[in-house]
């Protein structure tokens, strides 16, 4: 069984312990350290080389958005990031997730939700929380006014069928849902997903999402 290995960067001490109580109780998952403000925690995963860091967004000294951006921005990086929010609309969420965040999760989360939630980002397999990702991705693309040419033309390098499980993806949808709208295999529609990623260089479903709503492929409901 792999263990999945988690950073927990926080400024209040209660957080990180509850987090690290909670957490420490699985089986498959071990934090292997704690961080209490983003430049500890940038230099605790140089150090620690974790594969989840739980990353507050305001902390002194340096912030959860722009540490997301220095942990996550270095080529070959495979940590993943999962912010950690009061509110499930908190407008500094979006920054996160363009600074390079896989997804977020409420603080009032259960230990179950928790647990979940590292596993969903450690796997990069879907989505973390659908129904709220989509939102948030969503009121991200609604202030982007309009798609930048560089990053547009990227859009260019995928197949049609590339394109269209892209856009499904940014919809939420995972493999099992996308290969029955495609009426597809399964496993096809992961070898697509894998391809999509690495001819856009990104790391994961969520990243994609948000590339999908950023060059404009996908737009929100209404706009």
């Amino acid at each position: 069984m792999t263990t999945v290995r988690v950073l927990i960067a926080d400024d209040q001490m209660m957080v990180r312990q509850g987090f690290t109580v909670l957490l420490n109780a699985e089986p498959d998952i071990e934090v292997v350290g704690q961080a209490v403000d983003g430049l500890d925690a940038v230099a605790k995963v140089a150090e620690l080389a974790p594969d989840v860091v739980l990353m507050d967004v305001r902390m002194p000294r340096l912030g959860g958005i722009e540490a997301t951006r220095r942990i996550t921005g270095p080529a070959g990086a495979t940590v993943k990031v999962l912010v950690l929010t009061t509110f499930d609309l908190d407008e500094y969420v979006y920054e996160a997730l363009r600074a390079g965040a896989s997804g977020f999760l409420l603080k009032e989360a259960s230990a179950a939700e928790l647990a979940h939630a590292v596993r969903v980002v450690a796997s990069g397999e879907a989505l973390l929380a659908p129904n709220v990702t989509k939102r948030l991705i969503a009121e991200f693309a609604r202030v982007t006014r309009s798609p930048r040419a560089p990053v547009r033309a990227r859009v260019g390098e995928l197949t049609e069928r590339e394109t269209e499980v892209l856009s499904l993806i940014a919809q939420g949808l995972s493999n099992g849902e996308i290969a029955g709208r495609l009426v597809v295999a399964e496993q096809t529609v992961k070898s697509h997903v894998g391809r999509i990623l690495v001819k856009l260089g990104l790391r994961d479903r969520t990243q994609a999402a948000v590339f999908a709503y950023e060059t404009g492929l996908v737009r929100p409901a209404g706009y």
